[in-house]
């Protein structure tokens, strides 16, 4: 379901070092990542949170990754920035990079949608994905989906 392979091991708080010009990487975390794929886990977040324009414009292969004038935006603001980051992180790795969100959420999915539709490069935007955490459950253990039900009404 991932495009992973079953003997890759999780690394939880992934540092990526997604390359900034002037040859300096940041220093922000990517929820996981799974052999090639970068994941970023959204259970009980509101949202991708926002950055200032100057900082997301500050990534090395920001331009080369998006139609900027296209993205969204609040104010000074970019909105969805954990979102850019991770494609930005994806592209910068050469690795795919899936996004999972409640199916209840429809914001966050139509908000993964709205940076989509701004990405430059095919092959990148065919390395990118989105995956509900109800369809994730369906290929979970049982003992899981109970947990997932339980504790945030995520039902298979």
């Amino acid at each position: 379901m991932l495009g992973t392979k079953p003997a890759d091991i999780p690394d939880f708080g992934y540092k990526a070092r997604v390359p900034l010009l002037g040859r300096k990487t940041d220093r922000t975390e990517i929820d996981m990542k799974l052999g090639d794929l970068l994941v970023e886990a959204k259970l009980t977040e509101s949202d991708f949170q926002a950055c200032k324009r100057s900082a997301l414009e500050s990534y090395r292969d920001f331009d080369r990754a998006f139609e900027a004038s296209r993205l969204p935006r609040s104010g000074d603001q970019y909105t969805s920035y954990q979102l850019l980051r991770n494609v930005l992180a994806a592209l910068a790795s050469d690795l795919s990079f899936c996004v999972m969100v409640d199916a209840r959420r429809q914001d966050l999915i139509e908000a993964w949608y709205r940076i989509m539709s701004c990405v430059r490069e095919a092959e990148l935007w065919t390395r990118c994905k989105v995956l509900t955490w109800q369809e994730l459950s369906t290929a979970l253990p049982r003992r899981l989906q109970t947990f997932l039900g339980a504790k945030y009404g995520i039902f298979v």
